[in-house]
């Protein structure tokens, strides 16, 4: 329910909201709990760039290509490199990924109209979610074009499936590189990647890599109060440039027709030179995603702060559960939670919310928990991280 003084109230009296598909589980049903589906692999294995499914990694690549090479876009490129392809429109409504000023829309947009696609790329299901992901997974397809021409140089014997697994192996190993060696480090601080992600010791059958059901709800969407409320973009040089105007963040959300305008390199550029949002219990997430989330795509606009939480209670994974999962102490009053969050007044104010501290929100809980040093997260968010990661190097054959 959205409340009577919130602005939204007078064109809808609740925000949509979607339960997670429950799994199917054996046991008796008075006994069970509800656990939910998910629907993409848990390896890091840059499947963000070749899909979850065979399916989907089929109708990713260039069927025809002696190589091996990824599907690239016929209509479009940027400076002579490719881009992604368009998905192919569904439906006859309005293009989500295209302009929504009609001054705006160019002869390339009106000749995708009569070609029945629409701006979309066609990746991972979140690609056209922001101009940041469409840059970052516009840079990994190209990649992969550019290893198996080499690959095929230094080994023309193999044939186009072995070029293609070959490179996509080199490209899976890069999202690992990065991710346990640049970002991890960063977001959870070299003292805690010693003490909870020790050295490499190479697979362990019995580790279970999958997703936990805290991480993919909670733990990992702490990065939503990292997020700044402009994306700077660049031109060349790196210095500000008229033509690549900083954007509001709500704009550049299924914004992909700025891609097939102006390139992906301003927003490469802004991405490098951008530090993440500094969180602060005074100011936990920036009112683009409170306030606007979607707003450009038309319709009501969305709170993500909300559907995080609401999210939360639909997996049912309550804060003080998992601070005791962790071993770290449970609070049970108002001072026992602010010596946690080391803030009496936000301590206070959870307390008039909820009532109680054990009904606290697990996301809201963890992110309020001031970051240990040199990382950018606090106890409990360094717990459910690190165990996830090490999962996933550990069990991953």
């Amino acid at each position: 329910q959205i409340p009577l003084s919130d602005p939204r109230n007078g064109v809808q009296s609740c925000m949509p909201f979607f339960r997670s598909a429950p799994s199917c589980s054996p046991g008796d049903l008075p006994h069970r709990h509800r656990e939910q589906l998910n629907a993409i692999t848990s390896y890091i294995d840059a499947n963000m760039v070749y899909g979850s499914s065979a399916e989907q990694a089929l109708a990713l690549r260039n069927q025809s290509s002696p190589l091996g090479a990824m599907a690239v876009n016929l209509q479009h490129s940027d400076q002579d490199l490719p881009l992604m392809p368009f998905l192919p429109r569904l439906q006859a409504h309005l293009d989500p990924c295209g302009p929504r000023n009609s001054t705006k829309t160019r002869a390339l947009d009106r000749s995708q109209l009569q070609e029945n696609i629409t701006s979309c790329f066609q990746a991972d299901s979140r690609v056209n979610e922001h101009l940041g992901l469409i840059a970052l997974h516009t840079v990994f397809l190209r990649e992969h074009n550019r290893l198996v021409r080499e690959l095929h140089r230094l080994n023309p014997h193999w044939s186009p499936d072995t070029l293609y697994q070959e490179a996509r192996k080199i490209i899976g190993a890069m999202q690992q590189i990065l991710t346990w060696e640049h970002y991890l480090p960063r977001v959870l601080g070299e003292s805690v990647m010693s003490r909870l992600m020790p050295p490499y010791h190479g697979y362990h059958p019995g580790v279970d890599p999958s997703i936990a059901n805290t991480f993919a709800t909670a733990a990992f969407r702490f990065a939503h109060v990292t997020v700044q409320p402009v994306v700077t973009r660049l031109g060349p040089g790196y210095t500000y440039n008229s033509e690549y105007p900083p954007l509001p963040l709500h704009q550049s959300l299924f914004a992909s027709w700025r891609v097939t305008q102006e390139g992906i390199d301003p927003v490469l550029r802004g991405l490098l030179l951008s530090p993440a949002k500094l969180q602060t219990p005074g100011q936990m997430m920036v009112e683009e995603l409170t306030e606007r989330l979607f707003q450009a795509q038309g319709g009501m606009p969305l709170d993500l702060g909300a559907l995080n939480l609401q999210r939360g209670r639909d997996h049912g994974i309550p804060y003080s559960s998992w601070r005791r999962f962790c071993e770290l102490s449970a609070p049970n009053t108002t001072s026992e939670l602010a010596e946690i969050l080391g803030n009496f007044t936000l301590a206070h104010k959870f307390q008039l919310l909820y009532g109680t501290p054990h009904n606290i929100d697990v996301w809201v809980g963890a992110i309020s928990e001031p970051a240990l040093p040199g990382g950018r997260v606090g106890p409990l968010l360094s717990c459910l991280l690190a165990r996830q990661f090490r999962a996933l190097r550990d069990g991953d054959r």
